[in-house]
């Protein structure tokens, strides 16, 4: 494994590790104003939700690697602290690249771009119209990470308006993951697309407490066929099989069996997502 002090390496190379290992990350898509008046929109991949009450938002316009000069974006927000940070899906991704483009000061990237603008209800930017999900935010706060070039600068925002298309609402009137169809950000010009296969769903052990993987006999936790998160599912198990439907899987003749055939067959079980049946094979077989 390739070990690397941080301080060692030029910014640019830097830069490329953290945005190719720490991905894919969500796409802030701010829209501010500047003193004047005059609208700036710019994507940002340092971003995320940081706290539902209140409901904070945070996106870091970070310096120039190259200048160390400050994003528009920041500069809009000290003079006018209000932002809203439109999601983007992929209908819009290539305007939304478009409008990251080193335009001057002043320069509308709504109109480059080819944006639609909406007026807010509660703060002074302007809305994307194509975004499906609209934030309206108040800054807080403008924390400056450092001076030299790349450095970040955290714009740490409370959310006082949502605006959310209709169409991309489940019947229960939830954000329906497969008809929003976001897009994130990965390393160089690569970005990911959430949709179809690309999405899965993990019961989250919130509520549930799981027999966790230590659980697991030692043949299985070490097992060559098994992967770490068939062992993750298996683990998360609550209750294991009772003793009648041990005996009936030992009435079916698995002791014919080698310990590397159980192992498949336990897979197997756990990829179709039948994990107590698999639990109830593995008890039944008696394996160390």
């Amino acid at each position: 494994m390739l070990s690397i002090d941080p301080k060692t390496l030029p910014i640019p190379q830097l830069h490329g590790y953290l945005m190719g290992a720490v991905g894919p990350r969500p796409i802030a898509f701010a829209s501010t104003i500047d003193k004047e008046g005059r609208p700036n929109l710019a994507p940002f991949s340092f971003f995320n939700v940081f706290s539902s009450n209140p409901p904070i938002l945070v996106f870091s316009p970070n310096r120039s690697g190259r200048t160390g000069v400050t994003k528009h974006s920041h500069d809009n927000v000290l003079e006018v602290p209000e932002v809203v940070i439109n999601v983007v899906d992929y209908d819009m991704v290539y305007q939304m690249s478009l409008a990251s483009s080193p335009y001057e000061k002043g320069v509308d990237e709504f109109t480059k771009a080819g944006f639609t603008k909406l007026a807010s209800t509660v703060v002074k930017p302007f809305r994307v119209a194509e975004s499906p999900v609209q934030f309206e935010c108040k800054v807080t706060e403008v924390k400056e990470l450092g001076q030299a070039g790349g450095a970040g600068n955290l714009i740490i925002c409370e959310v006082v308006m949502i605006h959310i298309k209709e169409e991309v609402l489940s019947a229960a009137g939830t954000i329906d993951q497969q008809k929003i169809d976001l897009v994130s950000r990965m390393g160089g010009n690569w970005y990911c697309r959430a949709h179809g296969d690309a999405l899965f769903e993990i019961e989250k052990p919130i509520t549930t407490l799981g027999v966790g993987v230590d659980a697991l006999p030692a043949s299985v936790r070490n097992s060559k066929v098994l992967t770490g998160n068939n062992l993750g599912q298996l683990g998360n198990i609550e209750t294991l099989p009772s003793a009648e439907e041990i005996a009936q899987m030992k009435a079916k003749g698995i002791a014919t069996l080698t310990e590397e055939q159980l192992h498949v067959e336990i897979k197997k079980l756990v990829d179709a997502n039948a994990v107590k049946e698999a639990w109830t094979l593995m008890l039944a077989s008696d394996l160390k």
